[in-house]
């Protein structure tokens, strides 16, 4: 699955590819991600619901913990609490990063997105982002690249 965040499209590229529905998980989310030199995870975004985690495999990369930006390489896990901060991975190397991503499962969250000053509320059925314009709702089929 190739995804680029519709607010970000230029930065974000990332290559998921699920892995814990094959296994019968429903309350988790596991995917096996690929990020291209010089791009971004996402927009930095908090969740209000979902704790999500990263575990660094391959190639060079920053963590970035609202105000504070951390190296992370092969072996690197990077928890992100429900805290409130805003968290955000970037490529800094010259190869693919490579790394396992996850979280919970619920029926639904509230994502703040600080640098864009955007609220979204993520369900089963898509997104709707929420901000000082007029709300936009979202499907997944916006993040994908070849739809």
């Amino acid at each position: 699955m190739h995804v680029r965040h519709p607010y970000n499209p230029d930065r974000t590229d990332i290559y998921l590819h699920p892995i814990s529905q094959a296994t019968g998980l429903e309350r988790q989310v596991v995917s096996l991600a690929r990020l291209p030199p010089g791009n971004e995870s996402f927009l930095p975004h908090a969740h209000t619901f979902q704790e999500e985690f990263v575990f660094i495999l391959e190639g060079e990369g920053e963590a970035i913990l609202g105000d504070d930006r951390h190296r992370v390489g092969p072996g690197d896990f990077v928890g992100y609490p429900c805290d409130g901060v805003a968290h955000q991975l970037r490529n800094t190397g010259d190869v693919d990063l490579i790394y396992l991503m996850g979280g919970e499962r619920t029926p639904f969250d509230l994502v703040r997105f600080p640098t864009i000053d955007k609220i979204g509320l993520f369900t089963k059925d898509g997104v709707k982002m929420f901000g000082t314009d007029e709300g936009r709702q979202l499907d997944f089929s916006d993040y994908l690249v070849n739809k």
